[in-house]
């Protein structure tokens, strides 16, 4: 096993520290406070060509690699959870399905423009009575002639109130259907009928737009219908297999911006006439973060590789993500303990990660899904009905 990178790996992930370091890091405390990024950033990505990392050049993308993708996932994630988040849904979520099940119009008409940066995308998946339960969504897609009309709503919805596409997906099959009667559609948000409403107060990710969508008859042509009727749920699962690694990456770099954090405040600070770094229950504290970093980003690589290799990688997926997730928080709350009462205002950089790590535990896929994933593909026996 090789787990160097090759030098293009390497002046990428270089590019990118310094691109957070000196455009994000900076912002990320204000963008909190108000509960939103300056959407500027993303353009500027865009334009260092880090937003189509994983899309076909032919597309406007970089044609790279997976574990490319996951070394500038992970500094966003260690320069501002809600930036990582914005990128990961609009270019992994939403794009990268397009590149896989898109046709060839709807591929030349959006993936240019997410790719530079000029368009957002959000994942219209979540419903308010259908979260982990999503083969039970009750949006409801009408076929009338060579059209659709969809009518529902969303729920928490990253990038729903500055997205200009929206991935929905929707029930066109009879009720009962279950997965087999759900799909896809690509539904521009300045359709009429279409309303997002944000959701403000959140715990953490406050920067990233999260919102409420509302489809009131929304009129999309039969070319909107993303894949064939019936194949939205299985889209829909793809996209969040590859979303998990992902946000594991994201998680690596929240791991790492603790560790990075601790570490500097450990050597600086001192009581009892000395750095607290040389105590050694502080001491246990840095290395078991500095040890789950180590672990959660050699998971995220490893599915990486299997994704680069055309290898299966879904459970593998589910591995990382649990992990990680999990690490983060636990990493985030060992920092703040590294801090004390200076973790607790957010001058310093550890109450933010804990509170953007918490939702990670949660949001596609919570750690108990991601156990029966990993449950099921051990046994064979399903716990999903």
């Amino acid at each position: 096993m090789d787990f160097g990178l090759s030098q293009e790996q390497v002046a990428v992930r270089r590019l990118a520290a310094e691109f957070v370091d000196r455009e994000i890091v900076p912002h990320a405390v204000a963008w909190d406070r108000a509960e939103r990024v300056d959407l500027s950033v993303i353009r500027q990505l865009g334009e260092l060509g880090l937003l189509g990392l994983t899309i076909p050049e032919a597309y406007g993308g970089a044609g790279g690699d997976h574990l490319t993708y996951c070394l500038v996932t992970e500094e966003l994630g260690r320069g501002d959870s809600s930036v990582r988040g914005i990128v990961s849904v609009s270019l992994g979520l939403v794009g990268r399905t397009i590149a896989r099940y898109g046709s060839e119009p709807q591929r030349r008409e959006w993936l240019p423009r997410l790719c530079i940066g000029e368009a957002l995308g959000c994942f219209g998946l979540t419903e308010p009575d259908a979260g982990s339960d999503a083969a039970s969504l009750a949006t409801r897609a009408v076929q009338k002639g060579d059209r659709w009309v969809l009518s529902g709503s969303k729920t928490f919805i990253t990038n729903g109130t500055s997205a200009q596409l929206a991935l929905v997906f929707a029930r066109t099959g009879p009720a009962g259907s279950g997965a087999n009667g759900v799909t896809a559609f690509l539904v521009p948000t300045d359709r009429p009928g279409f309303t997002a409403h944000e959701i403000h107060g959140k715990l953490g990710l406050r920067g990233q737009a999260t919102a409420r969508l509302t489809l009131d008859e929304v009129d999309v042509p039969d070319t909107a219908r993303l894949g064939e009727p019936g194949e939205g749920f299985a889209i829909a699962m793809t996209a969040l297999a590859k979303g998990r690694m992902s946000l594991a990456a994201g998680c690596v770099g929240i791991l790492q911006g603790c560790l990075d954090a601790a570490v500097g405040y450990a050597t600086s600070r001192s009581q009892f006439g000395r750095p607290i770094a040389g105590f050694q229950l502080v001491q246990q504290l840095l290395a078991q973060i500095a040890v789950e970093a180590d672990a959660a980003r050699l998971l995220v690589w490893r599915v990486a590789d299997l994704i680069d290799r055309g290898l299966p990688f879904e459970t593998e997926a589910s591995v990382a993500k649990l992990y990680a997730s999990e690490a983060a928080v636990r990493a985030a709350n060992s920092a703040l303990q590294v801090f004390g009462g200076y973790g607790y205002v957010d001058e310093y950089p550890v109450g933010k990660f804990l509170r953007d790590a918490r939702v990670t535990t949660v949001y596609e896929g919570t750690s108990q899904i991601q156990q029966l994933i990993i449950g099921r593909a051990l046994t064979g026996v399903s716990a999903f009905r």
